[in-house]
């Protein structure tokens, strides 16, 4: 249970709200963006979304998304104005305002209240409320649980439930990861219940690949995956004439470092791309190993436990190079984990 009286207080009469979430969004801050702001909306607020990037074409069926301004596509004098003109400003599946770009310093500076909705570790104290549980599954779980605890649970329609389902169906791999608990599965039983049809959902995610995406798929599997049995690690690093060669869109590499970790014996698996303005890792682990201490520590990143991201702007060589070196130091903790696996 969250206590939702001073938000409550704050969402009494219609407001100017803007809802953001991180840098190229996946299912979970799409999903509880849009999900949050079709209830919202049903309770009168005036509500934009806004993301710092553009996102997979495959979460574009979610209802909403039309409305979606996308910060990157010249739209900084717009945003600006909504950032300014906002009321409640709402800040979903980040923890630092760093994660949305250039708009992060915007918002720092914007005099309406901001509302942080997150579930990943070390939050930056930036809002005024805060509603941050790592405990949770996916914000998509958290954004549910406010909208019960507003006593607004009949508000939840089967739109709503669609994205919020999205979130929490992807960020805990299915159903598969270690945090989806009881209260994941209430909730699904909930949305069930107002008409989210959970297969369909399901394919638009998982079952929209482009023909190139597959043949990606095949070439990084085929030739770029590097295995370090001694180290219980895994990784791919991708270079930008790979991701042009397949014409790679946005979310066509989403899932890669997955397949480094589902090898037996990995316990330690990364995807590292060159973007061309800086080098971005994915980091996944299994146990007791902390991707996300090993992300902080070593490439300016961060995020959940066992699910991290980091950038780095040295070369990608460079970067596969220092990537390799740090090994050695947590050789026994990899051991260890991957005996216990």
């Amino acid at each position: 249970m969250y206590d939702v009286s001073a938000l409550k207080e704050l969402l009494k009469e219609p407001k100017e709200v803007m809802i953001t979430t991180h840098h190229k969004p996946d299912a979970d801050a799409l999903g509880s963006s849009l999900g949050l702001a079709g209830y919202l909306k049903k309770k009168g607020h005036r509500v934009t979304v806004v993301t710092p990037s553009d996102y997979p074409s495959f979460l574009n069926w979610m209802s909403g998304n039309d409305d979606v301004i996308i910060y990157s596509e010249k739209n900084d004098a717009l945003v600006q104005r909504i950032i300014s003109e906002s009321q409640v400003i709402f800040c979903l599946d980040f923890s630092n305002l760093s994660r949305i770009n250039e708009m992060g310093e915007y918002i720092r500076a914007a005099s309406g209240t901001k509302v942080l909705v997150d579930h990943h570790l070390h939050p930056e104290d930036f809002a005024q409320l805060q509603f941050s549980n790592t405990n949770a599954a996916a914000t998509a779980e958290i954004v549910y649980d406010l909208i019960k605890d507003m006593g607004d649970g009949d508000l939840i329609d089967t739109f709503i439930g669609e994205c919020l389902y999205a979130g929490i169906m992807t960020d805990t791999g299915s159903f598969r990861h270690p945090s989806t608990s009881p209260n994941v599965h209430l909730i699904i039983a909930d949305l069930l219940n107002v008409g989210v049809k959970t297969s369909n959902i399901h394919r638009l995610i998982y079952d929209s690949s482009s023909e190139l995406r597959l043949r990606f798929l095949g070439y990084a599997l085929k030739e770029k995956l590097v295995v370090l049995q001694e180290y219980h690690t895994a990784y791919f690093a991708i270079t930008a004439e790979e991701l042009k060669a397949y014409d790679s869109k946005t979310g066509d590499t989403e899932g890669l470092v997955n397949y480094a970790l589902s090898i037996e014996g990995i316990v330690f698996a990364a995807l590292i791309i060159d973007r061309s303005q800086a080098v971005k890792m994915s980091f996944r682990s299994v146990g007791d190993f902390s991707a996300n201490e090993f992300a902080r520590d070593h490439f300016n990143g961060g995020g959940h436990k066992n699910a991290a991201g980091g950038m780095s702007l040295d070369s990608l060589e460079a970067t596969v190079q220092k990537f390799e070196s740090l090994l050695p130091q947590y050789k026994e903790q990899l051991q260890a984990v991957a005996q216990n696996s």
